[in-house]
């Protein structure tokens, strides 16, 4: 089994990654850390798994698109997990220009610059998978986090849409929506966390939703539900709980 993962120099992809590595497969790995990505490697050169690495920004679409189909040219990728992403919000007041069109060039184009092309190779196989990691912060705006919250929207939507549409080509499509899990990019918040998870745990639930070929791969449950009954009700009605949760910190 061929498996790609994007965002794997660290939090959730990286331990997808070493879930993955212990099993008979070969690993295709990216992310923008060249040092965390080599050094993954090599202390898992004993480990079952074939693991090749490539220092990629996934917001580039041509080294992008390059990097899938010089793969497809030797293996043919079974699984795409489009994890990459960021995250920032607004505790510096309004979101700069620059930091909303940064968040939506990685979390939504990065996630279509990698899995366009790796759909179209599927698509003429007539099987695959792609499975793409949006956020329980992807169901409600969140006035904390605006486009961080748009973009995990996006590619929930796309994603859910994706799966009915693929499903006659015989390409599955999976949609990751974590709660809070202990990675870089949750440690820089300041304010508690719910059901805070640990990200082994996290990555163990991604793989056997995948492995299952779950439509939504949620967790934990119950901030899932609350999440989901608040982005049910009116706006009215919640306007005010969400303008005063806590501000995500803005990024440098």
């Amino acid at each position: 089994m061929n498996i790609l993962i994007t965002g794997a120099s660290s939090g959730i992809g990286r331990a997808l990654a070493q879930y993955y590595s212990n099993q008979d497969v070969t690993l295709f790995l990216c992310g923008r850390n060249s040092q965390a990505l080599n050094d993954f490697k090599t202390s898992h050169l004993e480990n079952k798994a074939n693991i090749y690495i490539k220092v990629l920004d996934v917001s580039d679409k041509k080294a992008a698109n390059a990097w899938v189909k010089e793969i497809e040219k030797s293996h043919k990728i079974d699984l795409v997990i489009a994890n990459a992403g960021i995250s920032a919000g607004t505790s510096g007041g309004l979101e700069a220009d620059q930091q909303i069109r940064k968040i939506f060039d990685v979390n939504l184009y990065g996630v279509l610059n990698v899995i366009n092309p790796a759909v179209a190779a599927m698509k003429e196989r007539g099987k695959g998978q792609v499975a793409i990691v949006s956020s329980l912060a992807g169901f409600r705006g969140l006035p904390s986090s605006p486009a961080y919250s748009a973009s995990k929207a996006a590619v929930r939507i796309y994603g859910e849409g994706l799966r009915g549409n693929l499903a006659q080509f015989g390409i599955k499509v999976n949609v990751i929506c974590p709660g809070y899990v202990q990675t870089p990019m949750t440690a820089v918040n300041d304010f508690y966390m719910p059901f805070l998870m640990k990200v082994d745990k996290a990555a163990e639930k991604i793989a056997i939703g995948i492995k299952k070929n779950k439509s939504r791969i949620t967790f934990p449950f119950p901030l899932y539900f609350v999440v989901w009954f608040l982005s049910i009700l009116p706006p009215s009605l919640t306007d005010r709980l969400f303008a005063s949760l806590p501000k995500k910190k803005s990024i440098d």
